[in-house]
């Protein structure tokens, strides 16, 4: 038998092992009958198919009217948000050069912004805690104009930055120009954010 013969009956008896289907030593897993397999509830399946339940029922509730498929909104009718149990925020947002103070409404839309350059401080006038007193004090007097002292049950302080402005706005609040907002404030949080390794620091100032 010449090579070229051997060759091909090799080739031949080495196709026909390898098309010859491969017939499973036990049933694998995926092909039981699902009357077989376990029924398992547990805490974490309930609770995610009663978040499942409330998506369902918010959305298709909102499928009539598709204009009103806003962030906040849905949020609120899928049970995500609670704006009764939401505060007002009182925001303030202090750095080496300025200070911020935002007041809003529990579903976070602006009533009051302004900052110390609103108060007509320039330049470097800004930074100092004088100005940031003088801003809290303004803020707190155009909430008593809009009638807001009245209107606030719950309001939250939100702190941010580590200026000068941080304690003056808190001594504004702790003072007789915040003695009708004080009863209304039900929590004080920090938002000052952190950095856990990010972008590389500014080279330190070197003077002299």
């Amino acid at each position: 038998m010449s090579r070229f013969s051997t060759g091909r009956l090799l080739a031949q008896n080495l196709f026909q092992a390898f098309s010859k289907p491969a017939i499973p030593s036990a049933t694998p897993l995926w092909t039981r009958a699902f009357s077989q397999t376990v029924a398992r509830r547990d805490a974490d399946s309930e609770s995610s198919a009663k978040l499942m339940e409330s998506l369902t029922r918010g959305i298709v509730g909102m499928a009539a009217d598709p204009t009103d498929l806003t962030g906040d909104k849905l949020a609120t009718n899928i049970g995500l948000r609670d704006t009764e149990d939401e505060p007002y925020h009182f925001h303030i947002y202090s750095h080496k050069h300025n200070t911020h103070i935002t007041v809003t409404k529990p579903n976070r839309d602006a009533l009051i912004s302004l900052s110390c350059g609103n108060l007509g401080f320039k330049k470097s006038n800004r930074k100092h805690y004088d100005s940031a007193y003088q801003l809290g004090a303004y803020v707190v007097d155009k909430m008593h104009q809009m009638n807001l002292h009245n209107k606030i049950k719950k309001m939250e302080v939100v702190l941010r930055g580590f200026g000068p402005g941080r304690e003056a706005v808190i001594k504004v609040l702790l003072g007789n120009e915040g003695r009708m907002l004080r009863s209304s404030i039900v929590r004080v949080s920090d938002a000052t954010r952190l950095k856990f390794g990010g972008t590389r620091s500014k080279k330190p100032r070197r003077l002299g």
